[in-house]
């Protein structure tokens, strides 16, 4: 057995780029990408994407050279996923909704070599490029995605997207992929609990990962997917390598908002798309103006929070049928998917939105989950009440975090990578969240899960969106204070904060009633819709440590939108590497 050996015929190194290759060929006709009036097929984004890898090569691009992009739901961002690996570089996706200061971090941090900026973003890149300069560092070279739907004219400096792709040579064979292990994206963590750390996914993980979503979701042949789902979080949580292994319909639009999610959905028949549970309220809140019918069962895919068992069941009268999953940047996306038993269709639909919260059992990529009591690493009893953190392993668990020895060791413990999310095992099998391992409120000796608090203030008819965090207390030590966004038709002064309380009196235990309710217009989040509690949690403190005030002001980080004292320095500077 032993002198069988691994030959080219036998053995090829796992990468995701594959699929494109083939959906050229198998579905060369079908389209690939929908984008107001412009279509693309599998054809085109194939040729499309070899003259992308073809010119990156010509400015010098090579293996681990990270490329990085700040761009929305648009054709190229969908294509730098295949373009940027098949010039054997490292794609990082930025999210659009960071100020200038992490935008210079992450370009500082990550040693970027190309940047790719949408137009709409031009003047924050122009912004983090004073902050480099300002630090003494060199730009990274700057190429400007214009629109291709409705060309702007817009520029920084003399490179521009669509002007590359004529460029390049569609005949230039891509660099190839000799190492699965290699690296194939750097993506940052969102920063809802820490500093946001640098994540690097292998060719192997992202393309099991790839497999594993499409297999355990059901994903069928020429699904028409709707990009509501940032491709920044996690690549699309693999979706963007998927729908070309399916010869799907990529449906892109620049920002989810009622009106062009239901216009995507009703003209384009649009079979599945992802979302955090953020975009259920969107779509719930929509206007008679902004909505559409929806002919058909709209199959979606939910991470982030639980949404509560109220909202799935508003959601699934509309026609969207929601899979809930549990996942992280460090796990290539989601690592658990909460699979539908049949059985349960017969149950009454409470209980079924109950079923649904759940995160589920693991992805077929990961080798084992399970959840330990982390000090004896053993593993917690599967009675739905014994609590653990939750702990992965398998090939979609991340590389490591760049340049970051000292947290990558951290997060492994004894062959398995630690969420930092704590939850129970039923007897099922299925895993359910009960808290972030910080989010737990300790008061008076006893654990309240912020979860739990904030599923009984959703069910409450006025609140549209909830977040529990802890507040310190004099006595006992800590006791929730809730953040609370109402639905718009409710009217000012209908309803305060002791109405909040009095309705948590008489749904909860009384140790877990908030002691604080704040009223706000919006709850802070992430451009992937999780709501940042780090900030709650500083509000909850006070200035000096103590109670929220009643109307409380989140810290915020710096705009960026003063005056840019180095924009011609800057442009000087972008016009010198592009000419170089």
């Amino acid at each position: 057995m032993d002198r069988l050996l691994k030959c080219p015929a036998n053995y090829v190194p796992l990468t995701p780029t594959t699929f494109l290759s083939r959906a050229a060929v198998a579905y060369s006709d079908r389209t690939s990408i929908v984008y107001g009036q412009t279509r693309f097929t599998w054809k085109q984004t194939h040729e499309r994407c070899l003259r992308l890898a073809s010119s990156l090569r010509s400015l010098n691009v090579s293996k681990n050279d990270v490329v990085s992009v700040l761009a929305p739901n648009v054709p190229a961002l969908y294509e730098m996923h295949f373009g940027v690996p098949m010039a054997g570089a490292v794609l990082n996706t930025i999210n659009t909704r960071l100020d200038a200061g992490n935008v210079a971090n992450i370009l500082k941090h990550s040693e970027a070599k190309v940047f790719f900026v949408d137009y709409q973003y031009v003047r924050l890149a122009v912004q983090a490029f004073d902050r480099l300069l300002g630090d003494g560092l060199q730009l990274p070279l700057v190429v400007v995605i214009d629109d291709v739907d409705a060309p702007t004219g817009v520029r920084l400096g003399e490179l521009e997207y669509e002007q590359l792709i004529a460029r390049g040579d569609p005949a230039r064979h891509p660099c190839p992929v000799l190492d699965e292990w290699d690296a194939i994206a750097l993506n940052y963590t969102s920063g809802t609990t820490s500093a946001p750390k640098g994540v690097v996914y292998s060719h192997r993980g992202a393309y099991l990962s790839t497999l594993s979503l499409l297999l355990q979701w059901g994903v069928d042949n020429e699904p028409v997917y709707l990009w509501s789902l940032p491709m920044f979080h996690c690549n699309g949580w693999t979706f963007t390598w998927g729908l070309a292994a399916r010869g799907g319909t990529n449906v892109c639009i620049r920002a989810p908002t009622a009106r062009d999610m239901y216009r995507a959905i009703a003209d384009h028949r649009v079979t599945h798309m992802c979302c955090a549970p953020t975009v259920f309220s969107i779509l719930l809140e929509a206007g008679p103006a902004d909505r559409r019918p929806i002919a058909s069962p709209v199959q979606v895919l939910t991470g982030g929070a639980p949404p509560p068992a109220t909202l799935l069941e508003k959601i699934q009268r509309l026609g969207f049928h929601v899979t809930h999953a549990y996942g992280l940047t460090e796990a290539t996306g989601p690592a658990l998917v909460c699979e539908w038993r049949q059985q349960w269709n017969r149950l009454p639909m409470e209980e079924q939105a109950r079923l649904k919260a759940r995160q589920g059992i693991s992805v077929l990529t990961l080798a084992d989950a399970d959840v330990k009591d982390t000090d004896t690493m053993s593993s917690v009893p599967r009675d739905g009440e014994s609590l653990g953190q939750i702990v992965l392993r398998g090939s979609s668990i991340m590389k490591g975090y760049y340049k970051n020895p000292d947290d990558t060791a951290a997060a492994f413990k004894d062959g398995w990578f630690l969420t930092g999310d704590l939850g129970v095992v039923h007897p099922d099998g299925y895993v359910e969240i009960k808290d972030r391992a910080k989010d737990i409120i300790i008061s008076g000796g006893e654990n309240i899960s912020s979860l739990e608090v904030e599923a009984v203030l959703y069910r409450h008819p006025m609140v549209l969106e909830a977040a529990v965090v802890a507040m310190p207390h004099p006595h006992w030590g800590e006791t929730p204070c809730a953040f609370l966004k109402v639905k718009k038709e409710t009217q000012e002064g209908s309803i305060n904060e002791e109405d909040i309380i009095s309705y948590c009196r008489n749904s909860m235990p009384r140790f877990m009633v908030p002691k604080k309710v704040v009223f706000m217009e919006e709850l802070p989040k992430t451009s992937t819709g999780k709501i940042q509690k780090f900030l709650l949690r500083k509000a909850a403190r006070g200035p000096q440590g103590g109670a929220a005030a009643p109307l409380c002001k989140l810290p915020q980080a710096a705009s960026g939108n003063g005056n840019t004292t180095r924009h011609s320095e800057v442009q000087e500077q972008v016009l010198a590497m592009a000419r170089l």
